[in-house]
């Protein structure tokens, strides 16, 4: 049978029989709140200070140039992109509810190869992403608690890999002062290890009590980023808005490149298809209205934030928090410490929640094992894979670098949106009779236009990010061979 033989539309939608299938049990509001949930997060908290102040690597060499103030042009720039991506999301969506996300659409329009090919990069944006999204929560909840008078031991907030890649002498002399085990330093991130278990937890107490949580977490990031923008507007300077692009347009196209993982989540809303009710209608609500809502946001805290300090101080962790104590509200920049610390959990809990979910329709239809296609009884959640992903995850969180993350999770997100975008025109050619729900106006102006975007972004991404990403996906073609190919139930069973 041919690679690139696609899966009918009709036998991609969910099954009937309730221990193959998920349970819907989610509206339009709330998946306009999951996509808040899952965009609001380490990026607007964390890589928005790298993305205007640049990095610069341990021996003083510049890896990648900041936007400075123009920071909002690369909201911008990313929020039209990530339009363009969304409106074919949508479509595919409206037409496609099933649980996996652009694997499914890659399935019914690209075909077999393509589709095992999205599933495995989907893994950069929903699990690697996870882990620097942890990370990042675990650097805001460790300022969190310094703010109360409790400090950790700094080889319990910091992973190895954190210590040995950062560019401060102090950080990087834990390696030699941190204790010692069987002759390896104990380096661990232990906050970022216990929020990804009990994300976990949570979620497999099932989908309504997950969007519960979520929406109350939603509205908690909300209040504290409209705190944030009341107090920030007013002790803006305008001189810290000059240079205004101090790096030309690479530094606007490199800071794009970093803060799109703020904008990686909308997609997760496709996700929850199968546990959305009337799907065909509210899921293009969900992606758009929440994308819109976000791309606001962003360019406001982005204006708010270069004018407060300047740019060059912002390359912290918890730049938000920086600011307001630059600004002397030590006080506001404790609470928006807390608002980043449940903004984060909101991340990770849609993140945790869709990873699961792209295994779940993988397994079913025979490219994994089908253990991972298992199903809880009583909450109708992707229990297994919903455990293996937690624990994978929060390993690496104890560990890991979020720099190191970040670009690998931007240029997986960006290489599946493109191949949605893809995706809709080759539906349109093959299938142009097909009823749509939803149909993304202009298409072949949008989802062009949108692969193109993507690509574009994917440029201002370091050659280390291209060179990880091709040894991931040589790694899924393995699997792919020896594993997906021979069991895919595409295959006639002898």
């Amino acid at each position: 049978m041919p690679l690139f033989a696609r899966k009918p539309i009709d036998e991609l939608q969910p099954p009937g029989d309730e221990a193959r299938s998920l349970k819907r049990v989610l509206g339009a509001g709330d998946l306009v709140m999951l996509a808040i949930g899952a965009v609001i997060g380490a990026g607007i908290f964390g890589a928005i200070g790298t993305a205007a102040a640049g990095q610069i690597g341990p021996g003083g060499e510049v890896i990648r140039y900041g936007a400075g103030p123009a920071l909002v042009f690369s909201f911008l720039l990313l929020g039209g992109a990530c339009a363009l991506a969304a409106l074919c999301y949508a479509e595919l969506a409206a037409m496609i509810p099933q649980a996996g996300s652009a694997y499914a659409y890659a399935y019914a329009t690209l075909g077999e190869l393509v589709a095992w090919v999205i599933g495995w990069d989907l893994i950069l944006e929903y699990a690697v992403g996870n882990v620097a999204v942890a990370i990042s929560w675990g650097d805001y909840f460790t300022t969190l608690l310094r703010g109360v008078g409790v400090h950790l031991p700094a080889w319990l907030t910091t992973g190895y890999r954190t210590a040995v890649l950062s560019s401060s002498a102090d950080v990087r002399a834990l390696v030699d002062t941190a204790p010692h085990v069987a002759g390896l330093p104990l380096l661990v991130n232990l906050p970022a290890f216990a929020i990804v278990m009990l994300i976990t937890w949570l979620l497999l107490r099932g989908a309504r009590a997950s969007a519960t949580a979520n929406n109350a977490m939603v509205v908690i990031k909300l209040l504290v980023l409209g705190l944030f923008m009341a107090v920030g507007v007013l002790n803006i300077h305008p001189a810290n808005y000059t240079p205004f692009a101090p790096n030309g347009f690479t530094g606007i196209h490199q800071g794009a490149a970093i803060v799109f993982f703020a904008y990686i989540g909308f997609d997760a809303v496709s996700t929850a298809a199968e546990e959305t009710r009337d799907p065909q209608r509210n899921l293009p609500i969900g992606i758009l209205g929440g994308l819109g809502i976000c791309t606001v946001i962003y360019v406001i805290v982005g204006a708010v934030l270069t004018g407060m300090v300047p740019y060059g101080q912002l390359g912290v962790a918890d730049p938000l928090a920086r600011a307001l104590e630059l600004a002397g509200y030590s006080g506001v920049g404790w609470i928006v410490a807390l608002g980043a610390v449940v903004s984060m959990s909101a991340v990770l809990l849609v993140f945790q929640y869709g990873q699961p979910r792209i295994f779940f329709a993988m397994a079913r239809d025979g490219l994994l094992p089908a253990w991972a296609a298992r199903v809880d009884r009583r909450t109708r959640v992707p229990s297994t894979t919903t455990l293996l992903t937690g624990v994978v995850v929060a390993i690496a969180s104890l560990v890991g670098d979020a720099a190191e993350t970040y670009d690998l999770t931007n240029i997986g997100t960006l290489f599946a949106f493109a191949l949605v975008c893809v995706g809709v025109l080759a539906l349109r050619v093959t299938e142009p009779d097909r009823p749509r729900p939803f149909r993304v106006p202009g298409v072949w102006i949008v989802a062009p236009l949108g692969a193109a975007a993507c690509l574009f972004v994917m440029a201002g991404l370091p050659r280390q990010a291209w060179d990880r990403f091709a040894i991931w996906l040589v790694i899924g073609a393995v699997i792919y061979v020896f594993y997906g190919y021979r069991h895919s139930r595409l295959r006639p069973r002898p």
